[in-house]
């Protein structure tokens, strides 16, 4: 199977506001993504998630949970993103850390309705930094170190 690429990039300018879907983005080193809300911050520099797990998470949730509805920036074509802290990923020419794992938003519930925030639980993608910026694009391939291996997932409901 080839690698995952990026099938959806979203980005805020601030807490609360839209997810805007964007067909490229830049990547600031030690800083984020240019014109997201996280731009700035010391290491949610960026977030990522996979339609494998949207789909997961829609099937226990019995509703369909859209990419932005998660307020995620990056979505991988298939897959369980990495999510051990230093795990390293390489986007084109832009290499993520893996910090930690991404908690569900409780503001997943008001926005998609009562148990979409549960129905995340541990399918939420994760939290990474940006160590070598550039730009991020749709249909890019995303790579990780091949010592990270993809754990068993539970898809009953």
């Amino acid at each position: 199977m080839s690698a995952p690429i990026i099938t959806a990039i979203h980005i805020a300018p601030g807490s609360r506001l839209p997810m805007k879907a964007v067909e490229s983005v830049v990547a600031d080193a030690g800083k984020g993504l240019i014109g997201d809300r996280y731009h700035g911050t010391r290491h949610r520099h960026v977030s990522v998630q996979s339609a494998t797990s949207l789909e997961e998470a829609s099937a226990r949730f019995q509703a369909a949970i859209p990419a932005e509805g998660t307020r995620r920036n990056l979505t991988l074509s298939y897959g369980v993103v990495p999510f051990k802290p230093g795990v390293r990923l390489t986007i084109g020419g832009v290499e993520l850390e893996v910090v930690r794992i991404a908690a569900p938003c409780r503001l997943l519930d008001d926005v998609l309705g009562k148990g979409a925030a549960h129905a995340l639980h541990q399918r939420a993608g994760s939290v990474c930094r940006i160590l070598v910026g550039g730009e991020i694009r749709l249909g890019d391939q995303v790579f990780w170190d091949p010592s990270w291996q993809e754990p068993e997932v539970d898809t009953s409901l």
